[in-house]
């Protein structure tokens, strides 16, 4: 029996029970999205309990389910059973009362109503409800206990508790998809404000600086060349701010991989701009996907404030991992943070450290008048 799993003889105040609970708290809460933290849920109640199947149902507005995770039910025979369950039976009655359910046989209560024909078939039944206060964040249910006797007083005490600490998960996750919504509207904002701040005060001025040109043209040609070599140069920044605009609109593709894309988009910034921009890799980066999405927005962030406010001649993107952690580094030989200037706020500082501590990563700054900064995000395996 494995680590994980509390077998009916061993009392809900045990240590090998807490530690049960204990695993399966920490696998849910080392996840953020909302799917994936109802996917753990249920695995790792199943485990929790030793039960060969478990689901999670979230209830709707309409008294019904709009959506019900399942463990121990392939794919194939999920297709087979059909739609989610709707309001009926014991689900329909647990949604309704709001109370713990444990029965012997669910075949043998008074609400039961059948299965479609590829449905498993249950016996042993323990369900509880997940709370946040008086709310109904779902319904979590564990059936056929894999040792003999079914589910017990203890087993309904632990599932009990260990509902209550996914509560905490559920809301966490939704928060921060919430949250994550927030950073993706302002950071619209952030690019309209970029747009209209840079790109379309340079087009004004290049059209005003055109038009004396062409008033000039046959009066006075050594003044028109002059105008018309502020109207390249004006249209050559204009050009720049509106790629750094789009290279940020732009999002990013990390099917090759972080390491494979970060070194694409520092070859795409090298050309587009003066700055000198160098990309250099050591060790093998793997991590999940939302990690690296991350790493990468943190990377972009920081390429975007040495190249657009630092007034640095030379960039540098280093990434590398080691037995415990990768470590991201981008840094810039500009002008570096002045005395009184608070390196922590501003110029998407605040966003990047908040990003960072989404993945359980830290943000430092290093930074110094005239001598450059660097950013550094540390992630741990």
């Amino acid at each position: 029996m494995g680590s994980q799993r509390v077998t009916c003889e061993e009392p809900p105040g045990s240590n090998a029970a807490l530690r049960a609970v204990s695993a399966a708290v920490l696998a849910v809460t080392r996840h953020l999205s909302v799917h994936e933290v109802f996917q753990v849920i249920v695995r790792a109640a199943a485990d929790l309990l030793d039960a060969r199947y478990a689901a999670l149902g979230v209830p709707d507005d309409e008294g019904s389910f709009a959506e019900f995770v399942v463990e121990g039910v392939s794919d194939e025979d999920w297709e087979a059973i059909g739609p989610l369950p709707r309001q009926h039976g014991m689900l329909a009655a647990m949604l309704r009362d709001d109370v713990s359910l444990r029965v012997a046989d669910i075949r043998k209560e008074d609400g039961f109503e059948g299965w479609p024909s590829a449905h498993p078939v249950l016996k042993d039944f323990l369900g509880v409800p997940i709370r946040d206060g008086e709310r109904v964040l779902g319904i979590l249910f564990l059936a056929n206990k894999r040792v003999p006797g079914g589910f017990t007083e203890g087993d309904e005490e632990l599932l009990t508790l260990f509902a209550a600490h996914a509560a905490i998960a559920m809301t966490n996750a939704r928060l921060y998809e919430h949250n994550r919504e927030l950073t993706v509207v302002a950071e619209r904002n952030r690019l309209a404000r970029e747009l209209h701040d840079a790109v379309a005060q340079k087009l004004f001025s290049l059209r005003l600086t055109a038009q004396a040109a062409a008033a000039l043209a046959d009066r006075d040609p050594v003044r028109t060349v002059a105008e018309l070599d502020q109207v390249e140069r004006l249209a050559a920044e204009a050009l720049a701010e509106l790629r750094a605009v789009i290279f940020e609109l732009r999002p990013a593709d990390l099917a090759d991989g972080l390491v494979p894309s970060l070194r694409k988009h520092v070859e795409v910034l090298d050309r587009a701009y003066e700055t000198t921009v160098r990309f250099d890799a050591s060790g093998t980066v793997v991590l999940p996907e939302e990690q690296e999405a991350v790493l990468f927005r943190v990377a972009q962030e920081a390429l975007y404030n040495a190249l657009r406010h630092a007034g640095a001649r030379r960039v540098e993107v280093r990434i590398g991992a080691g037995r415990e952690r990768v470590e991201l580094a981008v840094a810039d030989d500009g002008t570096g943070f002045g005395d009184g200037e608070d390196p922590q706020g501003g110029l998407g500082l605040a966003s990047m450290r908040d990003r960072a501590r989404s993945i359980g990563g830290t943000l430092s700054i290093d930074t110094s008048p005239g001598a450059g900064t660097t950013v550094r995000l540390e992630v741990p395996l």
